[in-house]
Parts: C-alpha cells; sequence; structure tokens
C-alpha cells in the first residue's frame, strides 16, 4: 500500500511478501512506464536486508508525483534466481 501527499509530494509505503524463490536482493518504484512495459527505477528500497514487512518514504519531484498518479509506476522485487524481477505489480489509486 502507498499513500502519496499531494500537497507536500511525501509518498510512503508499506510493503508485505511472502513465497519468494529466495531473499529479495534489490527493490525499486520504477517509472514512467504503462502496464507492461518498462522503466528505470525512481525510488529504491534502502532497507538492508530487504525483509517483509518493510515501511518508506520519499520527497517526489513534482513530475514523478504526476507520473505516479497517472498510474505510470511500478513496483519490484528483486531476488537472485530473478534478477530483472520477481514479482512486479502497478502501482494504480484506490477506488
Amino acid at each position: 500500500t502507498a499513500t502519496l501527499n499531494t500537497e507536500t509530494n511525501e509518498f510512503k509505503y508499506h510493503v508485505e511478501f511472502s513465497g519468494l524463490s529466495g531473499p529479495v536482493v534489490a527493490a525499486h518504484f520504477h517509472g514512467p512506464a504503462a502496464e507492461g512495459t518498462n522503466a528505470k527505477p525512481q525510488i529504491p528500497v534502502k532497507a538492508s536486508p530487504i525483509a517483509s514487512p518493510f515501511d518508506g518514504s520519499a520527497t517526489l519531484t513534482p513530475e514523478q508525483a504526476k507520473d505516479l498518479a497517472d498510474g505510470k509506476w511500478y513496483f519490484n522485487l528483486h531476488t537472485s534466481a530473478n534478477p530483472r524481477g520477481e514479482v512486479r505489480g502497478q502501482v494504480i489509486k484506490a477506488e
């Protein structure tokens, strides 16, 4: 789950995961990208080790905040067995 304060552009997130092929070696929010396309990392997870659950925050640029609000970001968990990403999820607004 994640929230974006649209006045300050503070982005806060909470991540939980289980059942992966091994330990998470990296995790990032990527963008801008439409669903199913790839993009460069925007926000790296700085926890070490990356273990479930974890929380984080970052202050986004206005452009990053717009891309996030427009659904152009995704989150990726990387493992040694799946270095390009074992778990990927598009970040979308809650209904």
